[in-house]
């Protein structure tokens, strides 16, 4: 039932990903990809037929999931990262990444970012048919975890995670986040938000997994809860940014570099003249139109040369990462670039009335 409410927010979403290159052929996994004509795998190629400026559809052990809430209520978004020390044990990390993305794309999509509103102009009947529920980041992050625990063709794996979730009614960022993906917020080419990650010990974030008893592990795994996540709420304005991101990018790139980026792609916007041709899908014969406005153009250019400047810094030994500062701190020797998957969302926050 959709209610007649005004939503002074309007969110533009943009998304870019590039995998780092694939394993050996010859490594045995346990499993097999998510057959394209399964429901999460029909998911899976719509979700990688968006645009990606030509930087292909592999996205490696990564995903995410971009989602309007109910009701038009808000927007969730999503993004995971597979943790490759599962491969040691022959297990696939991308399958655990993919399902929870999968999962908590379906439970945000029958949620409420906010309290289920009621329209005062609707007659009491129409009002009592008002369904679902609030759905908090970290509810969703738990919900899909118990989706993934489920899935049959998941034998084993873990993952970071990160949802945001935009309410289109007042502004408000909710966000829950555990391991080492994250999210910042930029205003006024200020970052006034940059999530700090969650680990173990160095380079062992906190993380989602499931650990069936058959798994022969290497070295052990870590298992946490969603509740252990960082939950984070503010207050957003016209004109941030929100930027999801896995450890591909905070790993390779400072945050005063993301302002530069953004900053140089808004100036471009600015100083251009509207356009009509927006960027089209990658898959062959899908109707999905991703990009409608000039603002979603906007966002999915800074999420492709974020995405292309990360992948550049990666393969640079010799400039110093933010990789390598983190392994001095801890007495440890890493020269240059952290070479891995990385993705990123970008939101641009719009108010409409």
């Amino acid at each position: 039932m959709s209610t007649a409410l005004p939503r002074p927010y309007r969110f533009h979403v943009g998304a870019s990903w590039a995998g780092k290159p694939q394993p050996p052929k010859s490594r045995k996994l346990i499993g097999s990809p998510f057959a394209s004509d399964s429901e999460i795998g029909r998911w899976r190629d719509h979700v990688l037929s968006r645009p990606n400026g030509g930087l292909g559809t592999h996205i490696g052990e990564d995903f995410f999931y971009i989602q309007e809430m109910r009701s038009q209520s808000g927007v969730s978004l999503g993004i995971a990262d597979g943790v490759g020390g599962w491969t040691d044990s022959g297990v696939d990390p991308s399958l655990f990444s993919q399902a929870l993305m999968y999962h908590a794309h379906r439970y945000a999509r029958l949620g409420w970012a906010g309290e289920p509103e009621i329209d005062p102009t609707q007659d009491y009947e129409e009002r009592q048919q008002v369904e679902g529920w609030e759905l908090t980041p970290m509810e969703c992050m738990d919900l899909a975890h118990g989706g993934v625990l489920r899935e049959r063709d998941v034998a084993a794996g873990s993952s970071t995670a990160c949802i945001v979730n935009l309410n289109a009614s007042s502004g408000q960022l909710r966000a829950a986040n555990l391991g080492d993906s994250g999210f910042c917020v930029i205003r006024s080419s200020q970052v006034i938000h940059f999530q700090q990650p969650q680990t173990h010990f160095f380079n062992c974030p906190k993380q989602l997994a499931k650990l069936p008893r058959s798994a022969r592990l290497r070295g052990g795994a870590c298992s946490d809860a969603a509740s252990e996540a960082d939950n984070v709420s503010m207050k957003l304005r016209d004109g941030d940014l929100v930027i999801l991101f896995t450890d591909g990018l905070s790993d390779n790139v400072f945050p005063t570099e993301l302002i530069q980026i953004c900053s140089l792609v808004a100036r471009q916007y600015t100083h251009a003249p509207p356009s009509t041709k927006f960027p089209v899908g990658q898959a062959q014969g899908e109707p999905y139109n991703f990009v409608r406005e000039d603002e979603d153009a906007h966002v999915q250019t800074m999420a492709e040369r974020i995405i292309s400047y990360a992948t550049l810094c990666m393969h640079n030994k010799k400039r110093v990462s933010p990789f390598e500062r983190a392994a001095a701190r801890e007495g440890m020797y890493f020269r240059g670039g952290k070479i891995d998957d990385v993705t990123v969302i970008v939101a641009l926050i719009r108010e409409t009335l």
